[in-house]
């Protein structure tokens, strides 16, 4: 057959140009270096193809490592915002103009009922206790003697001897004297009362919060002197947008978080809704009885969810956003293996809380795996890993295995 007419098949055609190629390179292997230098490039080509195929060990840092745990709240809810305050709380103000004598209680001290919190003058108190004293013993003494006299003017009266306007005189002036008793009487009560009040005692059971007067002080009737809560009966008063309204009743379950107590969270119910939206802010203020572990300190800033659904997630496992790769309309996870090797995992997920980042884990992983917690496109199953300091951060691996074998055969080259 004429050579013109043959036609070699593809595959015939990719197996001549591989052969020549090979040749090519082997010419300009003798001619740029000589027979001595064809083994090294030999060496270099193999140490650059081992290293393209060698995963990259990954130097993982605490700060990068997440350990899968529980969420105290996962729900959404209608969002509420307030404060913690005592429902029993009292402003303890002065009953009497005077001096304070006395501080016997500071910030932080725990009262009980009728304790002396704080003494004021007595002194003009009971020189008026005495002045009223001494009116009810001269009171009582003219009443005894009008009785006396009212007595003898009926024996007389009996016998015709008086006429009957002179014993009905001696009965008004009887009289007289017995509304004088009374009225001394009442003022003496007074004096005792107002004697007592300048001794400021604890209404109930509780803690001393605010001190306002020192020794020295002189207060006017309705003064403030200190501020007594009861700790045992903090809730929570907050308040709720208008919007959210429909979405809460009495009953309903809340959790919160309070600004100094970090990531712990509180419970409570619903206790009360307000009936009148704040006319500055029309929020309706909505207070909440707190469940179990309840904080012990009064005034700190609340904010939290009323739980209108049923994804509450009480005890479910819960991931940051970050730790969660979608991965070929799939979600995964990185975790670390007890040999040192990564695995990625697919994990079911709930609905995410926009308003902390959650996603509610269904299946996937357990309370307790070591996940990366912002793992990076570059990461490959049984990747090997070790753990390093503080500080250090995850290592991605390179681009491409072709681009670490070209950067091994370079320096083979330069060599």
């Amino acid at each position: 057959m004429p050579a013109s007419l043959y036609t070699p098949a593809p595959s015939a055609q990719r197996t001549v140009l591989a052969l020549a190629a090979l040749l090519l390179l082997g010419g300009l292997a003798a001619c740029g270096g000589g027979g001595k230098d064809g083994p090294a490039a030999a060496s270099a080509a193999t140490a650059a193809s081992a290293a393209a195929k060698a995963p990259v060990e990954l130097l993982v840092s605490p700060e990068d490592i997440l350990t899968v745990g529980q969420a105290g709240a996962a729900g959404r809810g209608a969002l509420i915002t307030g404060a913690i305050v005592p429902e029993k709380r009292a402003d303890v103000r002065a009953e009497l103009g005077a001096v304070v004598q006395q501080v016997l209680k500071e910030n932080g001290d725990t009262v009980q009922r009728g304790d002396v919190l704080v003494k004021l003058d007595e002194s003009t108190v009971r020189d008026s206790l005495n002045a009223a004293e001494e009116s009810l013993r001269a009171a009582t003494l003219s009443f005894e003697q009008s009785e006396r006299q009212l007595q003898r003017v009926k024996s007389l009266q009996a016998q015709g001897m008086v006429s009957q306007q002179a014993a009905e005189d001696a009965e008004v002036r009887r009289n007289n004297a017995n509304s004088d008793v009374l009225a001394a009487k009442a003022r003496v009560v007074n004096a005792r009362q107002q004697l007592q009040r300048t001794e400021v005692r604890a209404p109930f059971d509780g803690v001393v919060v605010e001190r306002k007067v020192s020794v020295g002080d002189t207060v006017q009737v309705g003064r403030e002197l200190l501020k007594v809560m009861d700790p045992r009966t903090l809730r929570l008063e907050g308040r709720i947008s208008a919007d959210q309204l429909r979405e809460v009743r009495v009953g309903q379950s809340v959790r919160f978080s309070l600004n100094g107590y970090g990531a712990q969270r509180f419970e409570g119910r619903v206790q009360r809704v307000d009936a009148v939206a704040n006319a500055s802010t029309r929020q309706v203020e909505v207070v909440v009885a707190l469940v179990g572990e309840a904080p012990t300190v009064a005034g700190l800033f609340a904010e939290g969810e009323v739980l209108t659904q049923a994804e509450a997630a009480q005890g479910k496992l819960v991931l940051p956003q970050g730790a969660v790769q979608p991965l070929e309309g799939k979600q995964m996870v990185w975790r670390l293996g007890a040999d040192n090797k990564l695995q990625r995992v697919e994990v079911t997920l709930g609905e995410l809380d926009p308003r902390h980042g959650w996603w509610p884990v269904k299946t996937g992983v357990q309370a307790g795996d070591r996940l990366l917690r912002n793992p990076t496109a570059s990461l490959s199953p049984g990747q090997p890993f070790r753990l390093g300091g503080a500080g250090a951060a995850v290592v991605s691996a390179p681009a491409s295995g072709a681009k670490a074998g070209a950067q091994a055969a370079s320096a083979a080259s330069a060599q």
